[in-house]
Order: C-alpha cells, then sequence, then structure tokens
C-alpha cells in the first residue's frame, strides 16, 4: 500500500515537473521563419491527452490537434515556409488525404511547403501520396520511400477451424456481407472479391491521380514508374518524383531564415494569429468497434465507440447554450446492433435541439458506423473513406466435430423449440435455422428503414446500395449515401453554411466528453497500460484488425460489421 501511494505521489510530482517544463512563454518569431513539422506515430482520432502521452513516452497525438497547429500556421504571417518531416506516420489513405489538403492551404496561403521524406520502409505509398501535395520535396540519402503500388490482403481462417473440428453457421442478409468468410471460408468468394477489387480501383486511382496532379506528370507514366517500383532516392529523383536528395540541414540551408521546431511554435496561441471564434461546434469522436456500455477503450487499449458515453456527449452537447452545431467524427467499422441504434436515437433527440449535426467520416465509417452517420443532417466523407456495407450477420461455432473427435460426449436439455440455438455442441435444427435467419432479415429491414429516413431515400434504394456492400467515399458520393467530399474541415464548412455563418468565420472545436482529468489520466496510465503493453502485444496489419474485432465481438446477436478486414498498403 505505501509503495503504491509512494508511487501515485511520484507519478502526480513527475506530471506537475512536466507542466511547469511545458508551460513557458510563447517564442519569439521572426519574420520569414521555417517551421518544421515532424510527422511520426500515431494520430488518434479521440480527444488527445498530450501531457499523458510524453509522460509514458508515447507520442501520439490526437488527429485535430495536427490539424489544429497547420491551420494556425496557415495564418501565421511570420512564417514563410513549412517544411513537414515525414518519417513513419500511423495514417490511414482518408487521413492522408486531409493532410494533402492541409498542405495545399498552407500553399494557397502563401507559404512555400516542402516535405522531407525520411523514412526507412519498402513500403511507403502513403508517405509519398501525402507528400505530392507540398510544393517541393526532398528525401533524405539514407532514405527509402518504397512507390511499389497498392495492395490489399486477405485472410481466411476456415481450413484450420475445420481441421480442428469447428464449423460455422452463418446468417447474412445481402451476397456482400462476406465478413464471416474471415473465420468460416478457405477463400475469397466472387462477391467479395467484386467488392474488393472496386475498393482497391478506386482508392488506386486516387492515388495516381493525386501523384500525377501534385507532381505535374501524366496518369500513365506514373502507372509505368510505378511498376518500377522505386523505393531508393536517385530512382525516385530520376522518375522526377522528388525534387532532389538532400538532408533535413541542407534543405534549411537552402530555405534560409530561422528555424522553428513544431513543440516550440505549440506555445504560440490561437488569439496571436487572430482566432477570433463566433461560435462553438461540439467535437464529439465515434472510434472503434461500435459497443453497449460506458468506457472509450478496450482492456489492450484500442478505441470503442461506447453507445452510453457517445449518447451523453451528444444530450450534453445538444443541452449546452454555448454550443451551436455538432461534428461527429467517425472512424469505426461498425459492431453492435443495439449500441448503433442506441448511438442513432441520441443523434435524433440532440437534432430536436435545433443544432446541426454534420456527421465527418475518418478511414472507415463502415455498417454500424454508417448507420449511426446515417441519423447526421449531412455526410462528408474522404475519397478513400470505407463506408457503407448496409447489412447485417451473424455466425454461430459449433465444435461437435471436436467433440466426437476427442471422443468427448454431451447432452443438451432445453425447454422450448429454439431454446438450443446457440448450443455449441451442435449443429442447428432446420427450425433454429430458419429463426435464425428470420432474426438477421428483421435486424436488415430496421437498418434500411434508419438510412432511408436519414438520407430521404426509399427503402428500395437504400437496399439496391446496400446487401452488405462496401464503397469508396468518392463511390458513396455518386450513389447519395453520402453528401460531400472532404475532412474535418469540409464538415465544419457545412455546419457553418447551415446556421448562415461567414464562411471565413472562425469556430472553435470543443470536445465532448472532454479530455481525462490528469489524475484519471494517472490511474488509468499507471494502473493498466504497462501490464496491457505485455500481455498484448500488438500484431501487424490485417492480424492486428482481427485481434481488435475478436475482442469484441459477439457469438450470440447479430453485429453490423463490414464485409471484410482489409489494409490497403
Amino acid at each position: 500500500m505505501k509503495k503504491r501511494k509512494w508511487l501515485i505521489a511520484a507519478s502526480l510530482g513527475l506530471a506537475l515537473l512536466l507542466i511547469l517544463l511545458l508551460s513557458s512563454d510563447e517564442p519569439i518569431i521572426e519574420s520569414g521563419s521555417t517551421l518544421v513539422v515532424n510527422l511520426d506515430g500515431a494520430y488518434v482520432e479521440s480527444t488527445g491527452a498530450p501531457l499523458l502521452s510524453r509522460v509514458l513516452g508515447d507520442t501520439g497525438i490526437s488527429f485535430a490537434a495536427l490539424r489544429s497547429e497547420l491551420k494556425k500556421a496557415e495564418r501565421d504571417e511570420r512564417l514563410a515556409n513549412i517544411v513537414l518531416r515525414i518519417r513513419a506516420p500511423e495514417l490511414g489513405w482518408a487521413q492522408a488525404q486531409e493532410v494533402r489538403n492541409l498542405l495545399s492551404d498552407l500553399s494557397a496561403a502563401g507559404k512555400h511547403t516542402v516535405a522531407q521524406l525520411e523514412t526507412a520502409s519498402f513500403v511507403g505509398n502513403t508517405v509519398y501520396y501525402i507528400a505530392t501535395a507540398a510544393d517541393e520535396i526532398q528525401v533524405s540519402p539514407g532514405a527509402m520511400v518504397g512507390v511499389i503500388g497498392l495492395a490489399g490482403e486477405y485472410l481466411f481462417f476456415g481450413a484450420p477451424w475445420n481441421d480442428i473440428g469447428i464449423d460455422f453457421e452463418v446468417a447474412r442478409v445481402g451476397r456482400y456481407k462476406t465478413f464471416a468468410d474471415t473465420f468460416a471460408e478457405k477463400s475469397m468468394s466472387d462477391a467479395n472479391r467484386e467488392q474488393a477489387n472496386s475498393l482497391l480501383d478506386s482508392i488506386n486511382d486516387q492515388f495516381v491521380a493525386g501523384i500525377a496532379e501534385g507532381r505535374g506528370l501524366s496518369k500513365d507514366f506514373v502507372v509505368r514508374s510505378i511498376d518500377e517500383g522505386p523505393v531508393l532516392p536517385k530512382e525516385l529523383e530520376a522518375l522526377g518524383f522528388v525534387d532532389g536528395v538532400q538532408f533535413l540541414e541542407e534543405t534549411l540551408e537552402a530555405l534560409g531564415g530561422s528555424r522553428v521546431d513544431s513543440d516550440e511554435y505549440a506555445s504560440v496561441s490561437l488569439d496571436r494569429v487572430g482566432f477570433e471564434p463566433v461560435a462553438n461546434f461540439a467535437l464529439i469522436y465515434g472510434s472503434g468497434n461500435v459497443v453497449v456500455g460506458r468506457g472509450q477503450s478496450t482492456p489492450s487499449g484500442g478505441l470503442v465507440m461506447a453507445s452510453d458515453t457517445v449518447s451523453k456527449a451528444f444530450d450534453d452537447a445538444a443541452k449546452d447554450p454555448d454550443i451551436d452545431a455538432i461534428i461527429f467524427r467517425i472512424n469505426s467499422p461498425g459492431g453492435s446492433v443495439l449500441a448503433s441504434d442506441l448511438v442513432w436515437k441520441a443523434i435524433e433527440r440532440a437534432k430536436t435541439h435545433g443544432k446541426p449535426v454534420i456527421a465527418s467520416m475518418v478511414n472507415a465509417a463502415a455498417s454500424g458506423g454508417y448507420y449511426v452517420a446515417a441519423a447526421a443532417d449531412a455526410i462528408v466523407a474522404s475519397p478513400s473513406t470505407v463506408t457503407g456495407s448496409i447489412g447485417v450477420i451473424a455466425f454461430r461455432p459449433h465444435i461437435q466435430k471436436l467433440l466426437e473427435k476427442f471422443d468427448i460426449g454431451v447432452e443438451v436439455l432445453a425447454r422450448g423449440q429454439h431454446a438450443d440455438m446457440f448450443a455449441m455442441s451442435t449443429p442447428l435444427s432446420e427450425a433454429s435455422r430458419e429463426r435464425f435467419h428470420q432474426q438477421i432479415k428483421d435486424v436488415y429491414e430496421l437498418f434500411i428503414e434508419r438510412v432511408a429516413s436519414g438520407r430521404a431515400m426509399s427503402t428500395e434504394q437504400v437496399d439496391e446500395l446496400g446487401r452488405g456492400r462496401v464503397w469508396t467515399g468518392e463511390q458513396a458520393v455518386e450513389n447519395g449515401l453520402v453528401d460531400a467530399l472532404g475532412g474535418l474541415s469540409e464538415a465544419v464548412e457545412i455546419a457553418k453554411n447551415r446556421l448562415g455563418l461567414d464562411p471565413a468565420a472562425d469556430v472553435g472545436l470543443v470536445p465532448f466528453p472532454p479530455p481525462l482529468s490528469l489524475a484519471d489520466q494517472l490511474t488509468s496510465a499507471f494502473g493498466g497500460a504497462a501490464i496491457r503493453a505485455v500481455v498484448n502485444p500488438s500484431l501487424p496489419g490485417v492480424l492486428g484488425r482481427v485481434k481488435a474485432w475478436l475482442e469484441v465481438a459477439s457469438w450470440d446477436s447479430p453485429m453490423l460489421l463490414p464485409s471484410f478486414i482489409v489494409e490497403i498498403r
């Protein structure tokens, strides 16, 4: 007990020391200076906790914080150049597109933008895609930037399960609702392949077009160049993909002026650049799997969209007289039907207060993620956002073969025709299978009714676009599931328009719920973060997604999850 008290006291002392160290006066910035912004590590779609991150040695910050700093720099007349020093940012395609737009805004504001690539990966597609929005691209001599083309990897675990004697019975609505294939099948179905290729084609077209536009090259030339698989700096320079090969210090020397680092620049207040908000918008996050209950993360630290927490945030924002509109930032593959419906209802309640609700989709807002978005007054998505997947799935494992393999006896006693529906020892009876499928159909009907109501469509129209089909944001705008392309900035613009505000007017973004208090952050961090890091090691790529989804998957209820687990790199 004494040791625990000492640890908490020491932690508080460390935190207070950091506060004193970080609360310095604003830096003196000379005219014509160059701001160096590091793009590295995780950028989470949640309220950031910069102090706690520093205490734990975590470089991750909220994506909104990155946006805020770049928008502040855009208005700072003392800055002539912005150098984006890119290493290994953990950004999805939609976030990458938002960063590209922010770079374009900086150039439009008269700043000279430079992307300094300091990456060391054979796969650097996303990093290079971001860089192409800069006025100039430099790559460090020892770096690698693998512009090798896009690929999606799909795993199917059906054979191993079957080998040990576990089978799955799947109920789905829509031929494209193929999520269970990951666990129950051995290969990709025709429907799965059709939509996966459509998704990959759409994002690849955006990737190629972005490079061509940013570098002043033809699309055909870009495609041919990608096939050469350029990785080394000299290869990139020879193709015209970068402007030069030099170290950051050489880039800064060529630009001239004083250097300002992003950590130092963070002390510059918004008032200093003339930020004068005329309204406040609530910023509510819906990140991670949709689950019933309260909280913001899973035991392993992954984000969740917990129904009670998110619903309370909407209720509080709607009733707050200082809040004029609500931005719902969604980065979710879906999850629980009930949780999705509870959040949907909370949005409906919020709208009765006369405050516009604008959904801003990030990397994914599919299935349950789209379900909650459908209640918003308007939906904004990035061109590469994975969305749609209007459909329902449930899968029930049974282990009869496994029990027989080990000569294990089992008896199931039940009262009621369907009482043994989720007994894992035997397959479903015909009557129970029919009931199982009917329940899924009923949920699907509710889903398309919710979407039809929110999108001013008929249920027949929604069904035609649904059936589990996944779309990119670009495709979803064309078919009416999304209103506009863009990111957080565009969502804010739409909200301002709904309120009749000047498009150039400043507005404040207020997180709901507010960030955890320092005491809560410390308690959470020192109570479990270190242990989680040991017993729940992260897994690469698609394996990490499988692990995250299994943490919240339900074997005895329908789920609103997209058609497949995919990471396009």
